[in-house]
């Protein structure tokens, strides 16, 4: 038996919903395989934890997750907390403390799912996208001055590693070597940017020496949003900066018929930390509690689990019974269906039991 421990965070508006269902899902799956089981802890952390004690997560936050496996993380986010304080007080934290570098998100248009494109479907889209999740834009560094003043000035100061940029493009090489078509795109700004992007754009040539075997080229991430719009076929995997790759995966997601279906996992591919899983959509308070959240950015976002975990008969299991009740047209109100949370998620147990 393979045991695992899985610290769940369910955190902010329908992140609860979602990963209730994407534990069901995991029970389910436990029942199946029959040699894997998931030890499921919940943990409280998010903004209503923030109202009550003044922080996201207590302050051996990171010292309790040390312990577990794996993170499945809903959405962080509420409409009465500022948003610098959910997202730096829980969620990069996580990401930063664990130093999970590497940020995948996976796109593709499922069957029964309807992308925006003229005439794509499944097939026409599928994509990763690698984005540098430890450093960049998102560094936290910088500050404030003379506030209030007609003189203030924040400033905001991306930084730029050799180390840091030479390990998210080695496993971006690596990520477009595994896959059939071994072709990467690498995104940056380096017209207008000229020190930490063209050392992207440096590193990027350096890197692909010891790959011979993969084809790649770069795009201006403004180039990059009109081949994802008009040529998506000639994209297959992608490896951009924390800011970049944050936006083009949002634009990917959209691509692809919803936020709903896009999942990330968080990644320190050296293993030293559990590396944390969690679906793309935010907390969506706007739908919060109507029971009709997506949950298959979740479930995606619990094989992606799986498979870092090892367990791959189980992740191909979960992500053909997704594909199966997508396809069938069992889907919530954001892709076109009129299935509620709880419909598509027993239709996914359906789906695998019957395997």
């Amino acid at each position: 038996m393979r045991n695992y421990k899985i610290a769940a965070i369910p955190a902010d508006g329908i992140g609860t919903e979602v990963i209730s269902a994407g534990v069901s899902v995991l029970e389910c799956l436990q029942k199946k395989v029959g040699d894997v089981s998931f030890q499921i802890e919940h943990f409280d952390w998010g903004s209503d934890y923030y109202k009550k004690n003044g922080v996201m997560m207590p302050e051996n936050g990171l010292e309790k997750l040390k312990a577990f496996d794996a993170i499945y993380f809903g959405a962080v986010g509420a409409p009465d907390v500022p948003d610098h304080i959910t997202l730096w007080g829980l969620r990069l934290p996580i990401c930063q403390g664990f130093d999970q570098y590497a940020n995948v998100r996976p796109t593709k248009i499922m069957s029964g799912i309807q992308s925006p494109l003229r005439n794509a479907g499944p097939g026409d889209l599928d994509w990763v996208i690698v984005r540098e999740n430890s450093e960049g834009e998102y560094s936290g560094h910088g500050g404030r001055a003379h506030r209030g003043l007609p003189e203030e000035v924040g400033t905001e100061v991306a930084i730029f590693t050799r180390a840091g940029v030479t390990r998210i493009m080695r496993y971006a090489f690596k990520l477009a070597q595994s896959r059939p078509r071994k072709l990467l795109t690498v995104v940056t700004k380096s017209n207008a940017q000229r020190h930490g992007m063209v050392m992207w754009d440096e590193i990027a040539a350096e890197v692909a020496t010891e790959f011979p075997d993969v084809s790649w080229d770069k795009m201006l991430v403004d180039a990059m949003t009109v081949r994802m719009t008009l040529h998506p076929k000639s994209l297959d995997t992608i490896v951009a900066t924390n800011l970049h790759a944050d936006i083009l995966s949002d634009l990917a997601g959209a691509l692809a018929g919803s936020l709903g279906v896009a999942p990330t996992a968080n990644i320190d591919p050296e293993r030293r930390f559990p590396s944390m899983f969690e679906p793309i959509h935010g907390s969506a308070f706007d739908i919060t509690g109507k029971g009709i959240a997506n949950p298959v950015a979740s479930f995606w976002t619990a094989a992606q689990m799986l498979d870092h975990l090892g367990e791959h008969d189980a992740s191909a299991l979960l992500m053909s019974a997704v594909e199966e009740v997508c396809a069938a047209g069992i889907k919530t109100p954001d892709v076109g269906g009129k299935a509620t949370t709880r419909e598509v998620t027993e239709a996914v147990i359906a789906a695998i039991m019957k395997r």
